[in-house]
């Protein structure tokens, strides 16, 4: 009998943990059973003495603060390590959005399929329609890749004239104030024409001048440069890394001595700037230079406090000392990009942004910014890009024959398109879905950093995939090649915006274990509370809280890995709910694995990398899920698409496994993880990879014009005009497959197993055997100039591939003979 009461209380209370009851309701449901027990014969005195010296201690306040929780709070302040200033200001930066209920282990999907699905105005769509679409067919890449190493003139002012990088600039000052979402597409449809014209659009609307003067700058600042650079009047670009520091932004070298000097004839007060900055986008063509610097005051001419911290400030580039105008050249993407240096360069007070009371405010202003800036470009450009490929490859792979067939009837090519078609539905659904939340007000600081890293080396990935597809077409550059630039370039975006390295080892879980987690960051409070009492009060609130959520996640956790979630509640009972029914034990998993690595590593979890680096990918891959199924909700549950559904949702579930198993294997005791293998796959890894099947479905689906082969190519441009090789592939995709049966035709009348090549020779052998009209021959021949097209590959006189000085030397030659 007791037995039974021991089992049926351990049972209530681990239902009650499992649903996160409060701890009264917990001690009320305990104390119900403890009388029934009692009065039934299983429970004594003995059992109420060990109920009571439990209970007492937890619920008694003072008892609980004195014996347990000072204690705690004595040993947690020693392991946990000080946070700086600038780690303070990127944790507080931005706001925690739908990553943060995937934090907590008890996603709401109901929760998730509310947030509205971004549309674009008619205004926005009208931009997609006719700029953006008109700049594209103005542009020769090629020509301005390897020719002109830049935009052509032509281009640059249209961009001006319409006011390409004026997207995020209010209305009220001449902008076109489009939604997140509206930037992302048109940066989208940009990406599959050019990379390089998506970057040189893309950073005057995201992290610089323009955004950071909305924010913080003063009306004055706001009324003149503003209008100047909706119109591309200005140019702007942004200064923060140099050599001494990429990656570590906050430990710029580059320096500001507020004093006193002259200005326009008058001696004022001003900063003496001194800096060394790389890399910097539009730097060589910037008409206004945003500085990030350390301002220091050393004669208290401010007030008493000499280091001012990171400040920003804006400056012509024609005022004296500034230095501009040099390039770097990043891998054959030649956006202007370079450096910019500065030697005791006087400039007032008022060239801070927001003027002189937000001195020392600008590493706030950047990661402030920044949380919204890296959602948008890095990730559409690399939406954009991975959709491109997807669907050039697709149509390559059907056009390209080898051994008598389409290439894209390999297996070995199939795998390949099949990442490929994922990556573009699911890098889509990310884009969407996370500026959607932009749209609702959010400034999403961890998801920024997820999409950040996960997207740019999935593009990344993506340019392989295409690369091994499309083989020497591929790599022989020139202007019939759409693969090459991009492969080349992709390690661009890998670098940018804070290094894929550091944001995957350091920021996603660094930064969202202390936002995202329920009591982490209330703990980290109670360090810095100087009255001792409220301090504690603070930290035993906290702490308790703290505990029963990570007994909660326990209970969950093993429940979920014990029956494989198949109790949980789900949206839709349909072929997805298995997908929702994973990511709901892996949230769960995440969950509790953030607390023991917490409570393992203490303190020098923050330099374990590779655990947070482990956990970060946990947390980022059903984000991932989240926004494919969120998509396929969005978009009507459409069976046609549930093959990218599927193959996006099992390929980011099996990832999310692996980074759990490699977790464990990680911990530091033979124990623990013998333990945490019995909790979490009690009867192993559950998930599979995508099967062959499901990626011969994919397959198939990238090489044939559909329904939902366009829903995937939303926002590329696919033009049928001479300057779009995409747009001129898919059309000759379409004539091919029109031309097939007519080739099928021929080989039937004339008993030969023909190869699919000299279609001009089969038409004449249809035409000689009667089987073929003139105009179906017609048809054949035309067919044949097209597909010779998308499958040759450029040739030069090798004096058109000189460069530069060698070019100039080998004319001037020239000239003399």
């Amino acid at each position: 009998m007791t037995l039974i009461f021991v089992l049926a209380l351990l049972a209530l209370l681990s239902a009650a943990s499992y649903h996160r009851a409060s701890w009264n309701t917990a001690l009320g449901i305990a104390a119900v059973t403890m009388l029934v027990g009692t009065f039934a014969g299983a429970f004594g005195i003995i059992s109420w003495l060990i109920f009571l010296a439990i209970v007492i201690p937890l619920s008694v306040t003072n008892l609980r603060q004195q014996y347990i929780v000072a204690p705690a709070f004595k040993a947690f302040k020693k392991v946990t390590p000080t946070m700086s200033e600038t780690e303070k200001s990127a944790i507080d930066a931005g706001t925690t959005w739908w990553e943060a209920d995937l934090f907590c282990g008890n996603p709401n999907w109901d929760k998730l399929h509310q947030f509205p699905k971004p549309r674009l105005s008619v205004e926005e769509q009208a931009f997609l329609d006719g700029p953006v679409e008109e700049v594209c067919a103005m542009l020769n890449d090629w020509e301005a890749t390897h020719e002109l190493t830049d935009l052509p003139q032509d281009v640059w002012q249209y961009l001006k004239d319409n006011k390409f990088f004026a997207m995020i600039i209010k209305k009220q000052y001449g902008g076109l104030e489009f939604s997140a979402y509206a930037q992302s597409c048109v940066l989208q449809k940009l990406t599959s024409k050019s990379t390089l014209l998506s970057s040189i659009v893309g950073v005057p609307n995201s992290l610089g001048p323009g955004e950071l003067l909305q924010h913080y700058g003063t009306d004055e600042q706001k009324e003149h440069y503003l209008p100047r650079l909706a119109v591309g009047d200005e140019i702007p670009c942004f200064a923060l890394t140099s050599p001494e520091a990429g990656s570590d932004a906050s430990s710029i070298p580059d320096f500001g001595v507020v004093c006193k000097g002259e200005w326009e004839g008058k001696e004022v007060l001003g900063i003496s700037l001194t800096w060394n900055k790389r890399y910097i986008t539009l730097a060589p063509v910037a008409t206004v230079l945003g500085l990030a610097f350390k301002m220091r005051d050393p004669d208290g001419l401010l007030g008493d406090k000499e280091e001012l911290g990171i400040t920003c400030a804006l400056i012509p580039t024609n005022t004296p000392g500034v230095k501009i105008g040099r390039r770097h050249f990043p891998l054959n993407v030649p956006f202007q990009n370079g450096p910019t240096q500065g030697e005791d360069v006087f400039v007032p007070l008022d060239f801070i942004i927001g003027g002189a009371k937000m001195a020392g405010q600008g590493w706030r202003m950047l990661v402030e910014c920044l949380s919204v800036g890296r959602v948008i470009t890095l990730p559409s450009n690399s939406a954009g890009g991975i959709k491109s490929l997807a669907v050039a490859s697709g149509a390559y792979s059907r056009i390209r024959r080898q051994f008598k067939l389409p290439i894209g009837k390999m297996e070995g090519i199939e795998e390949a398109l099949a990442k490929l078609g994922g990556y573009a539905y699911s890098s889509d659904a990310a884009v969407t879905m996370s500026t959607g939340a932009v749209d609702l007000g959010e400034k999403p600081s961890v998801v920024s950093a997820i999409l950040k890293y996960h997207l740019t080396e999935q593009m990344r990935a993506s340019t392989i995939h295409a690369m091994d597809i499309h083989g020497g077409k591929g790599i022989c550059l020139g202007p019939n090649n759409y693969v090459g630039r991009g492969y080349q370039g992709a390690p661009i975006a890998i670098t940018v915006e804070g290094a894929n390295i550091l944001t995957r080892n350091m920021i996603i879980y660094g930064q969202g274990a202390i936002r995202c987690h329920p009591f982490v960051l209330a703990e980290l409070e109670a360090c810095s509370i100087k009255d001792k009492q409220e301090a504690l009060d603070s930290f035993d609130k906290s702490l308790m809280g703290h505990i029963g959520f990570t007994m909660s996640n326990l209970v969950r956790t093993k429940w979920l890995a014990l029956t494989g979630a198949r109790f949980t509640k789900v949206p839709f009972n349909d072929e997805t709910a298995v997908y929702y029914r994973n990511a709901a034990r892996y949230s769960a998993s995440l969950a509790l694995m953030s607390d023991i690595c917490m409570a393992v590593f203490g303190g020098s979890l923050k330099r374990k990398e590779r655990i947070s680096a482990r956990l970060g990918d946990l947390l980022s891959y059903l984000y991932l899920v989240s926004a494919t199924l969120k998509r396929y909700n969005d978009e009507g549950r459409r069976k046609e698409d549930l093959p990218f559904v599927q193959w996006s949702c099992q390929e980011h579930l099996y990832l999310c496994q692996r980074a759990l198993a490699d977790l464990i294997n990680n911990m530091p005791s033979a124990a623990l993880r013998g333990l945490l293998k019995v909790v979490l796959f009690p009867f192993g890894r559950p998930v599979r990879k995508p099967t062959d099947k499901m990626e011969h479905k994919l397959a198939q689906l990238l090489q044939m014009p559909s329904e939902t082969r366009d829903r995937l190519a939303t926002h590329i441009y696919l033009k049928d005009e001479p300057l779009c090789l995409l747009g001129k592939q898919e059309q000759t995709l379409k004539d091919i497959l029109a031309v097939e049966p007519l080739f099928e035709k021929v080989c039937r009348g004339t008993g030969k197993k023909l190869p699919f090549m000299q279609l001009d020779k089969v038409a004449a052998m249809g035409l000689e055997a009667g089987v073929l009209s003139e105009d179906e021959a017609a048809k054949l021949t035309a067919v044949e100039a097209k597909r010779l097209a998308v499958i040759n590959v450029d040739d030069f006189d090798p004096e058109e591939l000189l460069a530069g000085k060698a070019r100039t030397k080998e004319s001037a030659k020239a000239d003399a003979a």
